[in-house]
């Protein structure tokens, strides 16, 4: 970011996705935060705040904003944008219905949009809202498959004021019956490898733990395709750095996420950790 520049970043998306958490993070990481103030009022708002010496601002934007539309989310986003001084972002969480019904359950919270109907109708209703929106936004993480932690370390990634590497690595391991990460933008598949749930000894065990790992390295495919996998991961990474990518998702999958996705990752997230790129390891379908 260049020298006097002020980012703004816009919070959006779906009620129970996440946005509350997100911008805690944001205040967390040094950003001045503000939610929920009227649209006509947030250019104003934002001109006010970056003379005083705030150069990184988010806010909260959604369907309970007063004057709340999607196409004033968007003009404003581009009336921001006006101002050569400012670098603005329309940062969109999304997540799937299903989800979003069972956290408003389970808090027992009402959805904005549901007051005298069922919490799926409010869901399906704000989505309808939303879907210009998130198709136009410039960054989206959806939040079905992440856990709390993991949506403030893809912030954290993303939005972080601190001096960091150019581009920030995360390394998943992930099982295949329980969908793709969706935020994932290399996938690798292990389902190949000798699969140690077939052994009565190791079934229990996970790919963290050394007999697990050295039954999978026994496999006479696994050392050259791991060595493959890392000279492949050494060509790219340096080219995205250089189109000037700032984080990368590589989810790695067998069968159950427990066994040789796991074994891999660990592997993986070791070899970025040697080559000097900031790299955070997550093994989403261990229990």
């Amino acid at each position: 970011m260049s020298a006097g520049l002020t980012r703004i970043v816009l919070v959006t998306g779906l009620s129970g996705a996440g946005k509350s958490t997100a911008l805690k993070q944001f205040e967390d990481l040094g950003w001045e935060v503000a939610d929920n103030i009227p649209i006509s009022l947030l250019t104003p708002m934002v001109r006010e705040i970056s003379p005083e010496g705030w150069r990184n601002i988010a806010v909260g934007v959604d369907t309970r904003t007063r004057g709340f539309s999607e196409q004033k989310v968007l003009n404003l986003r581009d009336e921001l944008r006006e101002d050569p001084s400012s670098e603005v972002t329309l940062l969109y969480l999304g997540c799937d219905a299903a989800t979003l019904q069972r956290r408003f359950t389970e808090t027992r919270r009402r959805h904005p949009m549901a007051s005298d109907r069922p919490v799926m109708d409010g869901i399906l209703e704000e989505k309808r809202l939303l879907e210009m929106i998130s198709k136009e936004s410039d960054e989206q993480i959806d939040t079905t498959l992440l856990s709390l932690p993991e949506l403030r370390q893809q912030l954290i990634n993303r939005f972080s004021l601190e001096d960091q590497p150019a581009l920030s690595i995360t390394v998943t391991s992930f099982s295949f019956k329980k969908g793709l990460p969706r935020e994932a933008d290399l996938v690798f598949d292990m389902r190949f490898l000798r699969n140690p749930y077939y052994d009565p000894d190791l079934r229990e065990k996970t790919g963290q733990q050394k007999e697990v790992a050295d039954y999978i390295a026994e496999d006479e495919s696994f050392a050259p395709f791991l060595d493959q996998l890392k000279n492949m991961l050494d060509t790219l990474l340096p080219r995205y750095r250089a189109e000037g990518k700032s984080y990368l998702t590589i989810a790695i999958g067998c069968t159950g996420g427990r066994h040789r996705s796991v074994c891999v990752a660990e592997n993986i997230h070791d070899h970025m950790e040697r080559n000097g790129y900031l790299t955070h390891l997550v093994h989403r379908d261990l229990p």
